[in-house]
């Protein structure tokens, strides 16, 4: 475990000297003598967000628990300048924005010409409080999915055939999968194939992914006339679980929903962060292909 701290504080470490210098020269030159971009803290930017993404790769579901007894008792040696649980907590927030974009920038995949796209809800209370709940109120809405009826948001993917997450995008429970803006922000580092789920079926989508030059594919409802499919495309169609399994890896391993949040801020700074523990796992769920014949292998 030791060996993989030092893995991901030395990586996040090298993108916050980069982060830091550029705020201080290209953003805050009125103000940067006055205030700073960050408060001041005996902690670190790459300590924080490094504590922030272990989280999610602990076996801990409660971070106070995880904070109060683990990082504080057991990895004192490694952060010899933590601070309080509460103080932890309202230092937190400063992370959302170099936790994006850090995910962007630097632990993001790359588009191969073979891309998976699905959304997945993020419930973020019991439906019989929705209207007690205060959190996220204006902001969360009610949906629809396979599973039936939630509250709260999408968390919408795009990954690779290595299991990778290309780009992301959250949005309200009520947003429609195949909505053009949301798409257009998805694919605009697309190339080659796409395939989704029956959300995604659409003629006017798929057109204009095809002026893009991307490919979209999706299964047919059962009173539509069959197409015409090459071989490989059917396969890997078939092989569209793949990101199935990503988001059961970011719920059940990462856990990156709960419905235990009080601040907007800390529940995207959960999600993010879930994200990037996501991208440092060894082993994600991925297609074997044949990169010179591009021929599917396997399925890990």
């Amino acid at each position: 475990m030791r060996e993989i701290i030092l893995a991901i504080f030395c990586d996040v470490d090298e993108f916050c000297k980069g982060f830091e210098a550029y705020c201080k020269e290209d953003l805050l030159e009125a103000n940067s003598e006055k205030k700073g971009f960050f408060p001041k803290s005996s902690m670190a930017l790459s300590e924080i967000m490094t504590i922030v993404i272990l989280f999610h790769l602990s076996q801990y579901r409660t971070f106070k628990w995880y904070y109060k007894s683990y990082v504080s008792e057991q990895l004192r040696d490694c952060f010899p300048h933590l601070v309080s649980y509460n103080r932890f907590v309202e230092l937190m927030r400063i992370s959302l924005l170099p936790l994006t974009v850090y995910m962007m920038k630097c632990r993001a995949g790359k588009c191969t010409g073979i891309s998976f796209i699905d959304s997945t809800t993020l419930d973020v209370c019991h439906n019989r409080r929705i209207y007690s709940h205060k959190v996220f109120d204006g902001v969360a809405a009610r949906g629809k999915s396979s599973t039936g009826w939630f509250y709260g948001f999408k968390l919408h993917l795009v990954i690779n055939d290595m299991g990778e997450i290309i780009t992301f995008c959250l949005t309200s429970g009520n947003v429609d999968d195949r909505n053009f803006s949301l798409i257009d922000h998805l694919s605009k580092d697309l190339f080659g194939k796409l395939f989704g789920d029956k959300g995604y079926l659409s003629a006017k989508l798929f057109h204009h992914l095809f002026g893009k030059g991307i490919t979209l594919f999706t299964k047919l409802k059962k009173n539509m006339k069959n197409m015409l499919m090459d071989f490989s495309d059917k396969i890997l169609l078939r092989k569209r679980a793949v990101i199935e399994s990503v988001n059961d890896f970011l719920k059940n391993i990462c856990h990156i929903e709960h419905s235990r949040h009080r601040s907007q801020l800390n529940f995207l700074v959960n999600l993010v962060s879930g994200l990037v523990a996501y991208s440092f796992l060894p082993n994600k769920p991925s297609l074997h292909i044949d990169r010179s014949s591009s021929v599917l292998l396997d399925l890990v």
